[in-house]
């Protein structure tokens, strides 16, 4: 299974969008600036997630986007839902119907085991996926690579961030 480019930008993007203060925001031209994408590919997956309801979008000159809840309840699978769609990533097509000579049609009326393997192991997925939320990630920041990130991050806020408060809280 292949995810798409958006679902790394968009979970990372999450991830940045966790450190924001309370009434911040980032444009998604800033976003896209600190990771090195496109902002028009990235800005349709910011727009997916603001419709599946894990990012607001605050609109007007000094408006972006924003985690629309706290960070440790917007999962993995919540971020890859919403870019990505609901649809499972294995679709049967009912392949064994096709060909010379197929088979009475009767044969069919069970499910393919090859689509029912896929979906168990899309379920599996999908579970683990459940299973972390992005404050389990935004928390890993032991070590040098995460001091570094966090440093990065701080200077890229002190920059970009917007409507910035001069308090942080957890969002709810």
């Amino acid at each position: 299974m292949k995810l798409g480019d958006g679902v790394e930008q968009a979970i990372h993007s999450v991830l940045v969008m966790s450190g924001l203060s309370e009434t911040g925001v980032l444009s998604a031209a800033a976003l896209a600036e600190f990771h090195g994408v496109s902002p028009s590919y990235l800005l349709k997956h910011l727009q997916a997630m603001a419709g599946a309801g894990l990012l607001e979008s605050v609109p007007g000159p000094k408006g972006g986007y924003r985690l629309a809840k706290a960070a440790d309840k917007i999962t993995l699978l919540d971020i890859v839902l919403a870019v990505e769609g609901p649809e499972p990533a294995f679709r049967c097509a009912e392949i064994r119907q096709r060909g010379p000579n197929p088979v009475a049609q009767h044969f069919f009326k069970m499910p393919c085991a090859v689509n029912a393997a896929m979906l168990k192991a899309e379920r599996a997925y999908r579970a683990e996926l459940r299973k972390i939320r992005v404050a389990d990630l935004a928390g890993d920041s032991g070590g040098a690579l995460g001091k570094a990130i966090a440093t990065r991050t701080c200077a890229f806020f002190d920059l970009h961030e917007r409507n910035r408060s001069t308090t942080t809280t957890s969002k709810e």
